[in-house]
């Protein structure tokens, strides 16, 4: 299970959410390391660089109701990656948690694993259909529904795994090459949402945090490469 943040695929253009070059980068890395490592590859995608629940709910507006706007963001953004990734050769399905049969599947669990077990890659849309959560807490959830094997943390700021503080803040600070669930949550070190991380942890998913945005990383992070942060 990929998670991406919306944020990664944005531009630097203050009129455009949608960044056409990184989205072509990260299609064409994730079709060749499926075709390479005839691996099954899910993706969970985000929708911050259209709408954040939490910006409208700051602003006054119902927080559900900003939520679901977010979600709808979310859409957005699969679509946007599965026309690439399609482009690349590697055929892909958009199962949203959020029925809109004209522009994609509903979310049901069969038919996502039977989807990537015939080498389609699965992206999952509209988080899980609720409102109060962020994209990592479905991610989490949508791994375990899957069986997957590990959950791929992708970041988009420029830091490369977990570390002791923010290295953006703290030069001195300290990169893990591998940390438990436990010493994440006691040093409350903010990689993914603290619900995802204790799903992640009762469920036994390990989560790799990594640089989404250098180039060749989402093959390394599917080969077992020694790459970021692992976290179990």
């Amino acid at each position: 299970m990929l998670k991406l943040s919306g944020e990664a695929l944005a531009s630097e253009l203050s009129d455009e959410i949608i960044d056409a070059r990184t989205v072509r980068r990260i299609a064409a890395e994730i079709a060749e390391s499926c075709e390479e490592l005839s691996v099954e590859l899910a993706v969970m995608v985000g929708g911050g660089n259209i709408w954040r629940g939490t910006t409208g709910a700051a602003e006054g507006m119902d927080r559900a109701t900003s939520d679901t706007m977010g979600q709808l963001g979310t859409v957005i953004n699969a679509l946007a990656l599965q026309d690439a990734i399609e482009r690349e050769g590697r055929p892909t399905r958009v199962l949203s948690a959020i029925a809109m049969a004209e522009v994609c599947e509903p979310y049901i669990r069969r038919r996502a694993i039977r989807h990537l077990e015939k080498g389609r890659v699965v992206i999952f849309a509209a988080g899980m259909g609720n409102p109060y959560f962020t994209t990592d807490t479905p991610a989490a959830l949508r791994a375990a529904e899957i069986e997957a094997q590990v959950l791929l943390k992708g970041t988009h700021s420029g830091v490369d795994g977990v570390y002791s503080a923010d290295p953006r803040s703290e030069p001195g600070a300290i990169r893990f090459d591998e940390i438990s669930f436990a010493e994440v949550m006691r040093r409350d070190l903010r990689v993914m949402d603290m619900t995802a991380i204790t799903f992640c942890r009762d469920n036994s998913i390990p989560i790799l945090v990594f640089d989404l945005m250098k180039e060749g990383t989402i093959r390394g992070a599917l080969s077992g490469e020694p790459i970021g942060t692992l976290i179990r």
